[in-house]
């Protein structure tokens, strides 16, 4: 059965392939939040103009409304993409991991390595600051859902996963300013400190957590 009569059969309307106008306001839009990521990184900035943005995306300046409402819209999705963009990272590199204790300091010693290793995500988190830690994308809710499963699991003494995340959260993004702010710093190390603290945090023995924290951690994608 072909796929426009399966369509019909199950009462669904068949899926429309992208045509090449699709494609290319896909890309138009790739490379605006893309430049707009690139203004947050580099200089910290939303208060650039549009024909600022749009010189940077190399697209007309007509072509922003038709995907942006504002430079507000436009910063909010670059900001969302990139949360997201750390949290997929995270994902695929503790995908193997079992203990609930090791997938949750594993990120945490990965996101400290990121002004090294994904320096623009880094810098966007940075900057991004307190609302990092109750986003609906990116570490905070893949956080909460890891402190939840080794507390569940006795690994680790938690009362209130919410709390815990805004603990750790914080101390994140105070570790990635001073990694910003002092590159001479080894970021492996500040990121596995920081790991084996927090893990002493939620009632784990120091010797569990400098054990857990000196293990071989997986890569993380390149992007």
């Amino acid at each position: 059965m072909s796929t426009e009569r399966r369509g019909k059969a199950d009462g669904q309307t068949p899926s429309r392939a992208p045509n090449r106008l699709d494609r290319r306001k896909a890309r138009t839009r790739a490379a605006l939040i893309a430049a707009a990521q690139g203004f947050l990184a580099e200089q910290g900035r939303t208060d650039v103009s549009i024909q600022e943005i749009t010189e940077a995306a190399d697209v007309g300046f007509g072509s922003f409304y038709n995907h942006f409402t504002s430079k507000d819209e436009l910063f909010d999705a670059a900001v969302a993409l990139t949360l997201e963009e750390h949290g997929v990272l995270l994902e695929s590199a503790v995908e193997d991991l079992k203990d609930p204790a090791e997938i949750f300091a594993a990120s945490v010693r990965l996101t400290g390595r990121l002004r090294r290793t994904h320096t623009q995500i880094a810098r966007i988190l940075v900057r991004t600051g307190m609302p990092y830690l109750t986003s609906g994308n990116g570490l905070a809710p893949r956080a909460m859902r890891d402190l939840q499963a080794a507390a569940d699991s006795g690994r680790l003494d938690i009362d209130d996963p919410h709390t815990a995340v805004a603990m750790v959260g914080g101390a994140l993004l105070g570790v990635l300013h001073l990694l910003e702010t002092r590159p001479d710093l080894d970021a492996a190390q500040v990121s596995d400190q920081l790991a084996c603290r927090l893990l002493r945090m939620f009632g784990m023995t120091r010797a569990e957590a400098q054990e857990i924290t000196a293990r071989p951690l997986p890569s993380l994608p390149r992007t």
